[in-house]
């Protein structure tokens, strides 16, 4: 199936498949892609589903057009998140939502461009790897608007951007420019807007290629080290290691390699 944004009407997530790539769609065209309710909804429902699907191997995040996300969907705050107690369930909302992201069995990928503000960069953040175009940036304008930021989202994005940056996006609620990001290992590859999708296309193609209980593992555990609060994450990484080790993937890994030609793995 392909992209038809036109078909789309705002505000949800589409969702498509080409090949073994999932493709998740923010569309909210008229509010910049701003992520509603909703919205985190069907992003933790499709996080669900999508990390039992043996035929996905990655999985591409990305908003409709030339915008990544402009944040919170704000014009549903009256509703959602109008005090303390909308406040708490719209924070455990997206933090639902996030959470299922990260624990998607195959690699993620955030396609970046534009904006990628508040809450989506919230959603960025939660994604294995990050490909931007040049033109894109980071902001967190939780000071700008008087709201409480979710610790569980600013322990995220000091994991992800170090503690120095996420001090300054968070306390002076400024832009951060991608090349900015780059720097800290935030980003991993920076490029011209009008390469972008053949970047994230070469990207996704070598995640596919890769074992896949391999991949699964390595995500656990990587987890696990970067909370070191939960020690079931790191008591499941060693049962994905020691399920990765007796698989046939494992067989056909070293076949290949001595056979001297591309390894074809099933995830079994």
């Amino acid at each position: 199936m392909s992209l038809d944004e036109t078909a789309i009407e705002p505000p949800h997530i589409a969702t498509y498949q080409d090949g073994e790539v999932a493709t998740v769609v923010l569309t909210n065209p008229t509010r910049r892609n701003a992520i509603s309710m909703g919205m985190w909804r069907e992003l933790e429902a499709f996080a669900l589903e999508v990390t039992t699907d043996p035929e996905i191997r990655a999985v591409v995040f990305r908003g409709a057009g030339d915008v990544f996300s402009a944040g919170a969907d704000i014009t549903g705050f009256d509703d959602d998140r109008s005090d303390r107690d909308g406040a708490r369930v719209y924070d455990d909302q997206l933090e639902l939502a996030c959470r299922a992201i990260e624990a998607i069995r195959q690699p993620t990928v955030a396609r970046l461009e534009g904006p990628v503000v508040g809450a989506g960069a919230a959603l960025a953040i939660s994604c294995d790897l990050r490909v931007a175009a040049d033109n894109a940036f980071f902001m967190v304008p939780a000071a700008r608007l008087g709201l409480g930021y979710d610790p569980r989202g600013i322990a995220r994005l000091t994991r992800v951007m170090g503690e120095a940056t996420a001090r300054w996006i968070l306390l002076t609620a400024g832009r951060l420019p991608v090349q900015r990001a780059f720097v800290t290992g935030a980003v991993h590859e920076v490029l011209p807007a009008e390469d972008l999708d053949q970047a994230v296309d070469r990207l996704t193609e070598r995640l596919a290629e890769n074992a896949p209980l391999t991949l699964a593992a390595a995500k656990v555990a990587l987890r696990a080290v970067a909370d070191g609060t939960e020690p079931t994450l790191m008591e499941e990484a060693w049962r994905l290691v020691d399920l990765a080790d007796a698989s046939d993937d494992y067989v056909e890994g070293r076949a290949a390699f001595m056979e001297k030609r591309p390894p074809h793995f099933e995830g079994r």
